[in-house]
């Protein structure tokens, strides 16, 4: 059995963010990928929708810029073929003032060929 696309996006994803390394991640990443990250834009610019590996990855260079990830729970997960849903709570810093940040995530992704494709449209299943 091989590992699921979540677990090697995860880890290359908090490796973005934390250390920068971006390599990593870019494989892992469909160039026609679309990802939106909904919140409240005037505190984080870099939310929003997008569409296209470079738009995605710009994104990602723009969150380690603004915050260093310490923890992160996953409180409830599915696991489909090749998508995936989970409930996350995350501990941060901002960078600009060293304040901490308690966020509450639901993130939901789909794979194709092991790559992050887009959210699961509504009505499919996991």
């Amino acid at each position: 059995m091989t590992e699921h696309g979540l677990w090697r996006f995860s880890r290359a994803f908090h490796r973005a963010i934390n250390e920068r390394q971006l390599g990593d991640l870019e494989q892992l990443i469909d160039e026609e990928v679309e990802w939106a990250i909904y919140g409240p834009i005037d505190m984080f610019p870099f939310f929003g929708a997008r569409h296209g590996k470079a738009a995605v990855i710009e994104v990602i260079r723009q969150i380690a810029e603004n915050v260093r990830v310490h923890r992160f729970d996953r409180e409830s997960i599915m696991l489909g073929v090749d998508a995936a849903a989970s409930m996350m709570r995350y501990s941060l810093t901002a960078l600009d003032s060293n304040k901490p940040i308690s966020v509450r995530i639901a993130h939901f992704a789909q794979f194709k060929a092991g790559l992050l494709t887009r959210p699961p449209r509504p009505g499919r299943h996991l």
